[in-house]
């Protein structure tokens, strides 16, 4: 089989790294198309995964309108070269509609109930749409529902294991507790009205948590002069190393936080409208805290984080409730390979069977 994955954010290329490697290693040809979103090339190098370069991602709307008719073109371009048979991507309008002028199947995945522009425009295009089960839109007929995360693609224990001498890159010792901050820069289509923790409330949230850990920040955009000592200096390929072993994450990533909650991490999570995943992890699993935007529920989890890092062995509760969580959770790359080899036959035993996914564990 001949597969193009479309790559168009750093944690896209997580999502479906085991995927290729996989398909590479059982004879599958597989191409990668990718944008330059953040350091999302640098994570393909890092792999070692060539590619083909859609364009840069933009901020403004016109800037993106043109950015997608060249990632249009590009993936034009490489589909009339490599002939796919299957194109796979998440929330990837470019490959679908690319997949649409060839006529051939494209497989999409989606999360995020709350990026209706990128649903709207893709799922016209798109054969099936694979979420989460908790994910809480319903998207019709093309729907598939899954048992599980996306960060669960790399962070499941069958693919996972932390290496401990990432400590020493944060320099910090086995014992230390430490918090991993994380601001995002807003500037996704989905992200239009939000306008995360205020400056004065991450100053806050720095001065108060560094009282009981050391602080360490990542973040999208600059950093002010009297954050910029914070800034991690660990690779962005070691990331989920830190996370392992970090004491709390705080901050403004759904994606992070979620990875916490798989890794048996701690995790507070900002935003006005959530996402369907960190809300179950909440609600059934009690590892994620969702708070709003607003200034009270700012002030609140900067106390519910205090409360968190002067908890005796939290770290010990957490690794215990992230372990129940994955024994109830699939294994979502193998069930990921198994759908992409058996496509379309992987969708009729999903809808005449959905718990024949509980034979990937």
């Amino acid at each position: 089989m001949r597969i193009i994955i479309d790559i168009n954010h750093p944690a896209h290329v997580h999502y479906f790294y085991n995927l290729y490697k996989i398909l590479i290693e059982r004879g599958h040809k597989v191409c990668v198309t990718a944008k330059a979103k953040d350091i999302s090339l640098k994570l393909l190098d890092n792999f070692s995964i060539p590619y083909y370069c859609t364009g840069e991602n933009k901020k403004t709307i016109i800037e993106k309108f043109l950015s997608i008719i060249k990632s249009d073109y590009v993936i034009l371009k490489t589909s009339l070269k490599f002939k796919p048979d299957l194109f796979v991507g998440f929330f990837s309008l470019s490959a679908s509609h690319v997949g649409t002028l060839f006529n051939k199947p494209v497989i999409g995945f989606a999360d995020t109930e709350h990026a209706k522009l990128s649903i709207i425009t893709t799922a016209p295009f798109t054969d099936v749409v694979l979420t989460p089960s908790c994910f809480k839109k319903d998207l019709g007929k093309k729907q598939i529902r899954f048992n599980g995360y996306m960060e669960l693609c790399y962070l499941h224990p069958n693919y996972f294991t932390p290496d401990s001498s990432t400590l020493n890159l944060l320099g910090v010792k086995k014992s230390e507790k430490y918090v991993i901050m994380r601001f995002v820069s807003w500037n996704a289509s989905h992200d239009l009205g939000h306008s995360g923790l205020s400056l004065e409330m991450k100053r806050r949230a720095v001065k108060e948590l560094s009282k009981y850990a050391k602080v360490f920040i990542s973040s999208e955009g600059k950093l002010p002069e009297d954050l910029k000592k914070y800034q991690i200096k660990n690779p962005p390929e070691r990331m989920h190393d830190a996370l392992y072993y970090a004491t709390l994450l705080y901050g403004e990533s759904a994606t992070m936080a979620s990875e916490c909650a798989v890794l048996g991490t701690p995790a507070i999570y900002l935003d006005n409208d959530g996402r369907g995943y960190t809300d179950e992890e909440e609600a059934k699993y009690n590892l994620v805290f969702n708070f709003s935007e607003s200034l009270k529920d700012q002030k609140l989890s900067i106390k519910k984080g205090i409360e968190l890092l002067r908890k005796p062995d939290v770290k010990k509760e957490w690794r215990n409730k992230s372990q129940k969580m994955i024994l109830d959770k699939i294994d979502v790359t193998a069930f990921m390979v198994w759908f992409v080899e058996n496509y379309p036959n992987s969708v009729k035993i999903m809808r005449k069977n959905p718990d024949y996914q509980y034979n990937f564990r």
